[in-house]
């Protein structure tokens, strides 16, 4: 910390030390500077911000379609990919398609995503119910969600500040 200054004085400072001077929040009276190399500071954020898009968790999302007519078999054989997925980690979308004069009896399709949703009732969190759009009877499906504790997030009134 090296105190309230002129704004002259500070650009000075920076420049005798071959450094810039970074404004950090503009708001406050006075404006809060920090002396810094800021093209070293950009560098170290691109860095950080590759490592977080390294790390973060891509969530994938499997498509099984259903048609109102699905036999028995068919429907079981579905209905082990899905846990597969579920197993997995993946949410899975469940799209019921209506052709032709399965139009006239749409309470068949909601029957059968119905009867999915029945059969996974424990295993899977029901993300987006069912929802038809024209001709599409849509729903999302994930994995069951683990109610365990959130974590704290740190301790917010910790400030540092510094030279660099």
């Amino acid at each position: 910390m090296l105190g309230v200054m002129p704004t002259r004085d500070a650009l000075r400072l920076a420049e005798n030390r071959g450094l810039d001077l970074v404004e950090i929040t503009p708001n406050a009276y006075p404006p809060v500077c920090k002396i810094m190399d800021y093209g070293k500071y950009k560098y170290e954020e691109s860095i950080k911000a590759k490592q977080a898009r390294k790390s973060q968790k891509v969530q994938k999302v499997k498509e099984i379609k259903f048609h109102p007519g699905t036999d028995t078999n068919d429907f079981n054989y579905k209905l082990g990919q899905i846990r597969g997925f579920l197993s997995s980690g993946c949410k899975v979308k469940l799209t019921l398609q209506y052709r032709g004069r399965e139009n006239a009896h749409r309470e068949l399709g909601e029957d059968v995503i119905n009867r999915v949703l029945e059969q996974l009732q424990g295993e899977c969190f029901v993300e987006q119910a069912p929802k038809t759009l024209g001709r599409i009877l849509g729903a999302l499906i994930g994995p069951p969600r683990k109610n365990g504790p959130k974590p704290k997030p740190s301790d917010p009134g910790a400030i540092k500040i510094s030279v660099s």
